[in-house]
C-alpha cells in the first residue's frame, strides 16, 4: 500500500459525505423522495433532461457547459463517466435537471455492463432526451443503437463544431437526419469545448420543459454526494497524468471523511499500474492530490492511498463497493 499526502494546514469541510453540493434532500426527486413541489408556483416549469451517446462524444463537457459549472469530470479517455450525474439548470420560472450518463458501448467487462445499464436506466421517466454525436466521426451502429432507444422528438446535438470543417458539419447533419431514425428531432451543431451554439441549445431545452415543481432548492449545483464528487476529481487528475496507460483500471472512492482529514482510496488492477499511479518518488500521486485539493476548502488534509484489487472491473462485488 502506498500513500501520498497533500497538506496545507487545517480548514472546514462539509461533515456529511452523503450530502450533495447544496442538494439537500433533492436527490432523486422523481424517484419518490419528498422534494417535489419545493418552491412550486403557478407557471413554473421543470423536468429531467438526459444526455446520452456513444463514449467520447463530449457528453460531460456539454453538460458542464450547459450548466456553467463543473459537475462531471472529463478526460480524453472513453467511458470517463461511470454513474448518472445530475446537475441543476435553473433560471427565472424554470428548473431543469440535466443527467449526464456513461457512454453506451459494447461491454467487455462487468463494469462495462454496469455502465450500459446505468445509461439505459437514465432514459426512463425523463422529459427531454439529448443524443450527442461527434461532428468529426461517421454515424455508426453505436449511434443508431442509442437513437433507437429514444423518442422520435429527441434533440440531436452534433458536437465538436470547433474541430469540423463546414462541409464536414453539413454532411454530418444530413447523415444524422437520414440515418438516426428520429423523425421529429431538432438538430443543434455545437462546440461544448468553446460554448459555440450551446446557448441556443439551452434555450430550446428550457422551452421543452413541462409545467412542474421545483425539485431542488434554489442554488443547488449538483445532486452528487460531496465525497463521491471528490473521488471523481482525484480520478480525473490521475487520468490526465496517466493518459493512455490505465484509464479503465483506475477507480477512486473516499473511505474516510473526518474534516479536515479526508482519505481517498485509489484502486488499480496490477502492481505495475500502482507504480504508474504513484510515479517516481510519488510525483504523480502528489500532482493529482494537489490538483484535486483546489476544489476543497483551504487546509484540507487529503490522504491518497493506492491499492491493488486484481481484475476489479470483472468483479461485481468490487464494482458495487465503488458505487458504480
Amino acid at each position: 500500500m502506498t500513500a501520498g499526502r497533500v497538506d496545507d494546514g487545517r480548514g472546514p469541510l462539509d461533515p456529511d459525505p452523503t450530502s450533495g453540493s447544496g442538494a439537500g434532500a433533492g436527490a432523486g426527486a422523481k424517484e419518490g423522495d419528498n422534494t417535489a413541489g419545493l418552491g412550486d408556483r403557478a407557471g413554473f416549469r421543470s423536468g429531467f433532461v438526459t444526455v446520452v451517446g456513444r463514449p467520447n462524444v463530449g457528453k460531460s463537457t456539454l453538460v458542464n457547459r450547459m450548466l456553467g459549472s463543473k459537475v462531471s469530470i472529463t478526460s480524453a479517455s472513453p467511458n470517463t463517466t461511470r454513474t448518472r450525474v445530475r446537475g441543476i439548470l435553473e433560471g427565472d420560472g424554470y428548473q431543469g435537471v440535466i443527467v449526464d450518463t456513461p457512454g453506451i458501448h459494447r461491454p467487455r467487462s462487468a463494469l462495462g455492463e454496469r455502465l450500459n445499464d446505468t445509461a439505459s436506466a437514465a432514459l426512463d421517466d425523463v422529459d427531454v432526451c439529448i443524443l450527442v454525436v461527434d461532428a468529426t466521426s461517421t454515424i455508426g451502429p453505436g449511434d443508431r443503437f442509442v437513437a433507437s432507444r429514444l423518442p422520435a422528438g429527441s434533440i440531436v446535438v452534433v458536437n465538436k463544431l470547433d474541430r469540423a470543417t463546414r462541409p464536414q458539419l453539413l454532411g454530418q447533419l444530413a447523415r444524422a437526419a437520414e440515418q438516426l431514425g428520429l423523425e421529429r428531432a431538432e438538430y443543434f451543431p455545437v462546440s461544448a469545448r468553446t460554448g459555440d451554439g450551446v446557448a441556443e441549445l439551452v434555450d430550446h431545452v428550457v422551452a421543452l420543459l413541462p409545467p412542474g415543481p421545483r425539485y431542488y432548492p434554489a442554488g443547488t449545483v449538483r445532486d452528487v454526494p460531496d465525497a463521491f464528487h471528490l473521488g471523481e476529481l482525484v480520478r480525473e487528475q490521475l487520468l490526465r497524468v496517466a493518459r493512455d496507460e490505465l484509464p479503465h483500471s483506475i477507480a477512486c472512492r473516499v473511505t474516510e471523511w473526518d474534516p479536515p482529514y479526508v482519505r481517498c482510496e485509489i484502486l488499480v488492477e496490477r502492481e505495475s499500474q500502482k507504480a504508474i499511479v504513484v510515479g517516481r518518488k510519488g510525483a504523480v500521486l502528489k500532482a493529482a492530490g494537489t490538483a484535486a485539493r483546489r476544489s476543497l476548502p483551504e487546509g484540507t488534509y487529503l490522504d491518497l492511498v493506492v491499492k491493488v484489487e486484481r481484475d476489479w472491473q470483472r468483479r461485481p462485488d468490487v464494482i458495487e463497493r465503488m458505487g458504480y
